[in-house]
């Protein structure tokens, strides 16, 4: 397979995952919001009393799923929401600013390595943004390559030469190009959801459970005299409905874990291939990980969006099932080790390797 015909398969798988994603947050939310109405459904089946006649037929009976209904329409709206606005949200909560007209020579160098980067991959200038942190990233985010943002950290001019930048700005360029920054912005911004969301149900259930103490002795003996164990079954799908509340903020974060981790790769040897350079980007990358300080401006949930982990976990310098699972980005020594690999080649042969 060629370079073209490999990176037009990675655009097309892409664009499905990105697809598969929003197919599978609206689920979750359809399924927070039906989940609810069965187990409601089942809670309000008529109670089989001798004592009170006719009270079945009095009895509220939740038929119409409103919270299904209301659920879904909202994860639509929040998907929706999420990305049209979520490059902008990530932007914001770094505390970013974006680099108009230079005033500094390291600003007006950036220009140029993005202005030039641009013309490599083809690609439009994306809007370029500095983020006031000392620690060496960059991270790419926006819905296409028409409306993308490449940003870099204050840290990452100070330290890296003209070659190093143009090999992270070639990188994220990468990322642009592979339609990486529609997938990433995405998860970035749905992982924020659920964990508002996970937050918000536990709240509610924290509030029920007071008001139901402090209103107790309605329905005696916990749905025992329900019709064919309903209250029993209800009580199943409850359970199952709290576990997937609670564990899915966990399930979306490693998601977007795991997808961070594979594009890179990717990542380092599309830049490569703009800038002819694998070994300015291997030298980069280094820097980058022999920065001592974690990238305090980058939350938790916009790390897999970086160059490099801004979170300086530990776990993320190793390989093994433990760090294919909580680690945001493959070990830097391998990539790194990649990179010089492709640049040895292409000293010798004058042609780069289609992939790392």
């Amino acid at each position: 397979m060629t370079a073209d015909a490999n990176l037009f398969a990675q655009q097309k798988a892409n664009r499905r995952r990105s697809a598969v994603l929003v197919t599978i947050f609206v689920l979750f939310f359809a399924w927070i919001g039906f989940g609810g109405d069965l187990a409601f459904y089942l809670y309000t089946l008529p109670v089989d009393d001798p004592d009170a006649p006719g009270r079945a037929e009095q009895a509220y009976r939740h038929v119409v799923p409103w919270f299904g209904i209301g659920a879904t329409l909202l994860g639509l709206g929040m998907a929706l929401i999420a990305w049209h606005r979520g490059p902008k949200q990530i932007l914001w909560a770094t505390g970013a600013w974006e680099l108009i007209n230079a005033s500094k020579p390291e600003e007006k160098k950036l220009i140029n390595v993005v202005e030039e980067m641009a013309i490599a991959s083809g690609l439009p200038r994306p809007n370029i943004w500095i983020v006031p942190d000392k620690d060496p990233n960059a991270f790419a985010t926006g819905t296409d390559e028409h409306h993308s943002h490449v940003a870099v950290t204050q840290g990452l001019l100070e330290t890296l030469d003209r070659d190093e930048l143009q090999g992270v700005v070639s990188h994220e360029m990468a990322h642009i190009q592979n339609h990486d920054v529609k997938l990433m912005t995405l998860l970035a911004a749905l992982v924020g959801v659920m964990a508002l969301i996970s937050e918000g149900a536990w709240r509610v259930m924290r509030f029920g459970g007071y008001a139901g103490r402090r209103g107790g002795g309605g329905r005696s003996g916990g749905g025992g005299g329900r019709k064919g164990g309903a209250g029993a079954l209800a009580l199943i799908v409850l359970v199952v409905w709290l576990i997937s509340v609670l564990i899915a903020p966990v399930v979306s974060r490693l998601l977007a874990l795991a997808v961070s981790r594979k594009r890179e790769f990717l990542a380092d040897a599309t830049g490569a291939q703009f800038t002819r350079n694998p070994g300015a980007l291997a030298s980069a990358l280094r820097k980058i990980e022999d920065a001592a300080a974690p990238t305090r401006a980058i939350k938790r949930g916009t790390a897999h969006l970086c160059i490099a982990d801004p979170l300086g976990r530990r776990v993320s310098h190793k390989q093994g099932f433990v760090a294919d699972i909580l680690a945001t980005h493959p070990p830097m020594a391998v990539r790194v080790a990649r990179l010089k690999r492709m640049a040895y080649q292409y000293e010798r042969t004058g042609v780069l390797p289609e992939a790392l």
